[in-house]
């Protein structure tokens, strides 16, 4: 039986249903829900959430239920109903219900409650939403109590100390640094911080650089309503380097973070602290007090996490080596400032007391080329000019001051000055008077509500609200004197004269409030009345100084007390007086907490031996539900065979057991509940014996009678120092060790005197500390008295050559042979012979020196040298360079006739003639050193550095259109020559040509279909590299057209073309030889739309006129024409008869009697022909009737029919479990809609069933039949003719 009970919304009913979503309470407001029909449920409950502050939150759910339920969301602590807070949706696509909390704020962390309801009942289910602290906030009070020491010793999580880094810099890229300035300063900046990287044309960075300042401005949106008066950092005169920024809050709680290569950096807000902030209006100068060397770096200022201003501070080491001196000039002559500098530098500041100056206009800004001369000119001179000028270069600063004389040539009628000093009167009184008049506005209208305003004439606002409130009680701070007041008054009122008295008002109300257990709290407000008393409610209980708090009343402010508070103590407080509300919420905290003196024990580093347990024991105090983790080495220790874990309410122990060396580390347990994370550190200390000492061992000497070798000491030392080595030896050959002794462990090497010559011995050694003594390290077997000769030392170096002398030197050999080398044997040898003699006839050389006098002079020598020790003499070294034995030669002249053979954008091609040789003053070239230096630099760079004997080089790795100093200078032993230069600067670039297009066929029209994309393609010849314009319409071209530019071609690309993009479109290539354009005609259309109906007029016999409404697009296109066509009764076939008619009328003649005509007009423009316009049938009737035929007109079949069934259903018998299909055949024409149905009741909404319908076969299939499925089973199909059903009988078998 059915039931067609529907809920009642006064139902008292309320079923308790599960749902398939833990956590999820459904509760049915009906007794019987109706067949078909469904509670609502959650198909997927929100989760919670944790973001940062000023992050987006989002909440999303999933819900299920027929029919559809409604989706609605609210809060413990509030409501969700401000737009400007909460954004509630529905994302179609992913079917999820989505609560967007826009700008999470720490008071917006809450427990949320989403509600599913439909007629049938409804579903509720909640989420938690955490909002963690971005950072430290500005001025942010620590409660008036003075920080513990043990503070220092806990990580402090929500602080944000570091910054993610700026990417390096890649080579042949733009430093991202300089990006990130360009982002932040004012376009007048451009070129200067670009110099300040080496960047000489940024022009081609613009586009670039407006895509990242769109994208940095919507991050900026998100906390600062506007950027203005950027200012970069400089050092004042005042000795402080500061930067600003004009910019204002979106809110004032914002986090305002300071930055230094990427490090927090806190700051202090008065002028005693290193980094300071101050605040004036919306001005924010953040200064650094005695700026360092160390203080250079990348500072950038954000608020919340979004960058508002970067400054790169840089220090240069650089001096005065002349300081500007004082000046006196005569009124309109010219003053100049002039210092020097001890190093070069591209830029220095200058300014007149605390005004940085600028160059352009008044003054005149001046650097030599060398960068160390920087010049001043303060143009026609003033009387208002006299002051003091300061130079500033780095962080080292010169002032001087300038002194202007009236010109005693120039009269001044007294007349003049009688006007000058009324005009000033008059406008210092005009002045005066605007500021009264804004200052009394303001007061009119109530500015100043809240105290956070601006003082009316620049005066910061006292944050109390005394502003100038007509309904406060506020003073004017902007007063200062009576004489003042005198001169700002003004006559007439303001404001009308009456102004409604609208009562006592809040001028600042209460807020929200967080406060921790055994903390004091405090909540205030502000009245616009002293005389106003008023009340204080919590949860709706008047309060009084007798339930645990204190009240104050101050005047026209009054305060709530709360100390100490306890959990009981967060509720809603309300403040009342004379009918004004003012509510906020005291939210009580429990953050974990440790005492000092447990915390003190705990950081002590525990220290066991090897094998030995360690504990650790720390109590604790906090809100539970507490969560306890333990670490080591950053890694979580869980409980386990080695690790045991005991944890209460009050506190925690952790035992290792059978500690070894390897378990040696940082220990650390968090504490954590809802409120809070503290941490605590210890350490692990395990005492153990040392490693063994580390090999392997190396022989320092093997003599005859003595061996010496050194080791590594061990690599662990056991957690205390070595205090010996123990050295063993054997004889190889032999079973037996011998006992050598102790050495101190500072010295891990040995010497062994007891050795017999000719034998091999192994030793072993072992390192002891404290504990124990550690394996042995056995060393390879060492030689004793085997002859081991040292390797050849470096090649000799020629110091110096004369016609009687020949003066050497040399450097040991690597390899000493184990033993100390006792001297070196020098042999000579005469260039052309193969004999070598020694030069040392008397015994070993004792030096790495030695001067040869056995040479004859003119004659070539080369000389080798071999080492000596114990063993004897080893190989000779290689031969030392060929020297002649000759007086030093004279070094040569300058090189003749240099010139620039040619040159392109990388490489210039050199050549020259030979100095020539003048006796005793300038010998003859061997060489040529080639050298060049950027014109910005004022170091040269030699390119070659071994001298070449060509009187040709090519310079290679030039920048394309850098200018260079270029320079040759021949030498030859006696040094280097005079450098020959060119008389001026080289450009890395072809020979000049000037601009020519290459292509002879450039098209000078281009149809383009509008919406498809135009690409045009111009190459050119040009040097040096040109630059290049593109016009439309002799205007520039429009933002959506992309222009690419190469050294070879230009290309203009417009990705989606519009008809508005037709025009003439001119490019110009210019270079410094001249400029070549050319023009370039694009037309953007579309396929033409019809013309509109025609008409036919017949004045004269044998023509007919045709007439036509014009085409839509004739007025967006003037080369749109029109097309006649004709076809006649007699050749069925259609001609053209007219073509590029501008016009809407056209006359066909030779029209016959007795014929029929059709006649067709196209649209035609340059896409092609538009769909055609029929003009009706025209026909003259001749006087001879002719035979005429008459066509039966075709008539149109009508296939609509009812719905009927081809194949009905049929009885079924199925075995119960096992699958069941039906079937049956429709058809009709619409195709009908086909309704399933068991005893009555629709299937198609039903998942138990399957159900298809393919080209009007319906099928229903039964996955898995049971006794349920027993019944009648009927089809019924319907369409707009009709309906049609068949039913069957279904029978399930048991088994």
């Amino acid at each position: 039986m059915k039931s067609n009970t529907k809920a009642d919304p006064k139902a008292s009913v309320a079923i308790k249903k599960s749902s398939r979503v833990p956590g999820v309470v459904v509760t049915q407001t009906v007794e019987q829900v109706p067949l078909g029909k469904t509670t609502p449920d959650f198909t997927r409950k929100p989760l919670a959430v944790t973001v940062q502050e000023g992050k987006k939150a989002l909440l999303k759910a999933m819900v299920s239920g027929d029919p559809a339920p409604t989706v609605t969301w609210g809060r413990t602590k509030g409501d969700v109903d401000d737009p400007k807070k909460y954004a509630n949706r529905y994302n179609e696509r992913t079917r999820e219900h989505i609560l967007e909390v826009l700008n999470a704020k720490l008071e917006e962390a809450d427990t949320y409650k989403c509600t599913v309801t439909n007629e049938y009942g409804h579903a509720v289910c909640t989420v938690m939403l955490k909002v963690l602290q971005a950072g430290l906030k500005k001025n942010q009070g620590d409660n008036g109590q003075a920080p513990q020491d043990f503070r220092a010793m806990l990580k402090k999580t929500v602080v944000v100390t570091r910054k993610k880094q700026l990417p390096p810099r890649k080579e042949g890229e733009i430093d991202p640094k300089l990006w990130e300035l360009l982002l932040t300063a004012p376009k007048k900046d451009y070129e200067r911080i670009c110099l300040d990287f080496g960047v000489t044309d940024f022009r081609w960075m613009l586009k670039r650089l407006n895509q990242m300042k769109k994208e940095r401005e919507d991050e900026r949106a998100k906390v600062v309503e506007k950027v203005d008066d950027v200012k970069q950092i400089e050092v004042k005169p005042n000795g402080r380097a500061e930067f600003s920024v004009d910019m204002k809050l979106a809110d004032p709680n914002s986090a305002i973070n300071l930055y230094k290569d990427g490090t927090f950096l806190p700051y202090g807000d008065d002028d005693n602290s290193k980094h300071s902030l101050k605040k004036t209006g919306t001005k924010y100068v953040f200064s650094i007090k005695d700026p360092q060397p160390e203080d250079a770096g990348f500072y950038q200022l954000d608020v919340e996490d979004a960058n508002i201003l970067s400054t790169d501070f840089q220090v240069p080491d650089v001096g005065f080596t002349a300081k500007i001196k004082n000046a006196k000039v005569v009124e309109s002559e010219d003053a100049v400032f002039q210092c020097v500098l001890s190093t070069p530098l591209q830029r220095i500041s200058w300014s007149r007391d605390d005004s940085s100056l600028e160059h352009g206009g008044k003054y005149e800004i001046a650097v030599s080329e060398d960068k160390l001369t920087h010049t001043l000119t303060i143009k026609s001179c003033e009387l208002t000019d006299k002051g003091t000028y300061h130079a500033i270069a780095g962080i080292a600063s010169s002032s001087a001051s300038l002194v202007v004389e009236a010109d005693p040539n120039h009269h001044r009628g007294t007349g003049d000055d009688d006007n000058l000093s009324k005009l000033q009167k008059e406008k210092d009184d005009l002045e005066a008077a605007k500021r009264a008049a804004d200052a009394s506005a303001k007061s009119a209208l109530g500015d100043g509500g809240d105290g956070s305003g601006d003082g009316s004439d620049g005066g910061k606002g006292d944050g109390d609200g005394k502003d100038g409130n007509l309904l406060g009680d506020g003073e004017d701070n902007n007063k200062k004197d009576d004489g003042d007041d005198k001169k700002r008054r003004r006559n007439g009122p303001l404001v009308p004269d009456t102004v409604l008295d609208r009562g006592v008002q809040f001028v600042s109300g209460l807020s929200d409030t967080l406060a921790n257990v055994g903390e004091r709290a405090e909540l205030s407000c502000k009245l616009s009345s002293d005389a106003s008393e008023g009340r204080w409610y919590k949860d709706g209980k008047l309060l009084t100084d007798g339930d645990g708090v204190t009240i104050i009343k101050d005047g026209a402010c009054h305060r709530l007390i709360i100390d100490p508070c306890t959990k009981d103590d967060g509720a809603v407080y309300r403040f009342e007086a004379e009918g004004r509300k003012s509510e906020a919420t005291l939210q009580i905290q429990d953050p974990p907490k440790i005492d000092a003196d447990a915390l003190g024990d705990f950081t002590k580093p525990v220290i066991v031996k090897a094998g030995e347990n360690a504990d650790w024991k720390l109590p604790f105090s906090g809100g539970s539900p507490m969560t306890i983790q333990w670490y080591k080495d950053d890694g979580e220790l869980l409980p386990g065979l080695n690790v045991k874990i005991e944890t209460s309410d009050t506190g925690s122990k952790l035992r290792l057991t059978k500690c070894q060396r390897k378990d040696c580390g940082e220990v650390k347990i968090k504490i954590k509940n809802e409120f809070g994370t503290m941490e605590a550190i210890s350490k692990l200390i395990v005492l153990d014996k040392p490693t063994p000492p580390q090999g392997p061992a190396d022989v320092v000497e093997s003599a005859v009678t003595s061996v010496e070798f050194k080791w590594k000491p061990p690599k662990d030392s056991g957690g205390c120092p070595v205090t010996n080595y123990i050295v063993e030896r054997q004889q190889v050959g032999r079973n037996k060790w011998t006992n050598l002794g102790e050495i101190a462990g500072g010295n891990p090497s040995y010497r062994d005197s007891g050795v017999d010559p000719g034998r091999r011995y192994c030793y072993r050694i072992r390192a002891r500390n404290a504990e124990g003594v550690s394996d042995y390290l056995q060393t390879e077997d060492i030689a004793a008295g085997v002859l081991r000769y040292p390797g050849p030392p470096a090649a000799p170096k020629v110091v110096s050559a004369f016609k009687d002398c020949v003066n050497l030197s040399w450097s040991p050999p690597a390899d000493t042979g184990g033993t100390k080398i006792i001297g070196y044997n020098l042999e000579k040898n005469k260039k052309g012979t193969n004999y070598w003699g020694l030069v040392n006839q008397n015994g070993p050389l004792t030096e790495t020196k030695y001067a040869v006098k056995d040479v004859f002079e003119g004659a070539a020598y080369e000389f080798r040298v071999s080492a000596i020790n114990l063993s004897g003499a080893g190989d000779p070294s290689i031969p030392s360079d060929t020297v002649i034995a000759r007086d030093p030669m004279k070094p040569p002249g300058k090189v003749r006739d240099l010139k620039l053979a040619s040159s392109d954008y990388t490489t210039f091609s050199l050549a020259w003639s030979k100095p020539k040789e003048v006796k005793g003053v300038e010998d003859e070239a061997q060489g040529y050193y080639v050298e060049i230096r950027p014109i910005e630099n004022l170091e040269w760079t030699r390119c070659n550095a071994i001298p070449i004997t060509l009187t040709s080089y090519t310079v290679l790795g030039l920048k394309a259109m850098a200018t260079y100093w270029v320079r040759v200078i021949a030498t030859n032993y006696g040094g280097d020559g005079e450098p020959q230069g060119f008389d001026n600067y080289l450009i890395a670039m072809p020979p000049p040509v000037k601009p020519k297009f290459k292509d002879r066929n450039m098209k000078t029209f281009v149809v383009v279909k509008a919406g498809n994309t135009v690409r045009l393609n111009i190459n050119f010849e040009a040097s040096p590299i040109p630059d290049i314009y593109w016009l439309k319409d002799n205007t520039p071209v429009a933002k959506h057209v992309t222009i690419t530019n190469s050294d070879k071609g230009s290309q203009l690309l417009i990705p989606t073309s519009e008809r508005s993009d037709s025009g003439v479109y001119t490019i110009t290539v210019k270079n410094i030889v001249g400029q070549e354009s050319f023009n370039i005609e694009i037309r953007v259309t579309d396929d033409p739309k019809p013309p509109g109906p025609v008409e036919l007029d017949q004045k004269i016999p044998g023509t007919v006129t045709l007439s036509w409404t014009p085409s839509p697009d004739e007025r967006r296109d003037d080369r749109l024409h029109y097309m006649v066509s004709k076809r006649d009764s007699f050749k069925r076939t259609w001609r053209t008869v007219a073509d590029n008619l501008f016009n809407n009328t056209f006359t066909v003649v030779n029209v016959l009697p007795g014929w029929e005509y059709n006649f067709r007009v196209f649209a035609k423009n340059d896409m092609g022909l538009s769909p055609p316009s029929q003009a009706p049938v025209f026909g003259t009737k001749k006087e001879k009737e002719m035979f005429k035929v008459d066509i039966p007109e075709a008539k149109s079949l009508n296939f609509e029919s009812p719905p009927s069934f081809i194949v009905p259903l049929k009885k079924r018998t199925s075995p119960e479990g096992y699958e069941c299909h039906m079937s049956c055949a429709v058809r009709g024409d619409p195709a009908p809609r086909v309704t399933w149905y068991r005893n009555d009741v629709s299937l198609n909404t039903n998942t138990n069933y399957h159900i298809t319908n393919v080209c009007g076969v319906c099928s229903l299939l039964v996955l898995r039949a049971g006794a349920r499925d027993d019944g009648e089973y009927k089809v019924v199909i319907e369409n707009k003719l009709g309906a049609a059903e068949s039913s069957m009988i279904l029978n399930i078998k048991e088994k």
